[in-house]
């Protein structure tokens, strides 16, 4: 079997897209400052442990990857295409 004829793996995880408030300084540099899940549920962002250009290892898509403190959690929250997301267990 060629390179070609071989399947593309299923991304391991979905995305979930999601709202998220932002702040913008006066240098352009933009942080979450806050998410807001489908079902309308909100979280505050306590910090943004770091802000990358990077790939969803999970779902699949480069863009930027902040992550991210929540609580007690950290999560990876993605900024891809204009649009916001996480990765959620397929």
């Amino acid at each position: 079997m060629s390179a070609y004829q071989q399947a593309i793996p299923e991304p391991l995880a979905d995305r979930a897209y999601v709202g998220v408030y932002t702040y913008t300084d006066a240098q352009g540099m933009v942080r979450p400052t806050r998410i807001r899940w489908e079902d309308g549920r909100e979280w505050d962002i306590d910090r943004v442990i770091d802000a990358r250009p990077a790939a969803a290892r999970k779902a699949g898509g480069a863009g930027i990857r902040y992550l991210v403190k929540i609580g007690q959690y950290q999560r990876e929250l993605y900024f891809v295409d204009g649009r916001w997301f996480t990765e959620v267990r397929a």
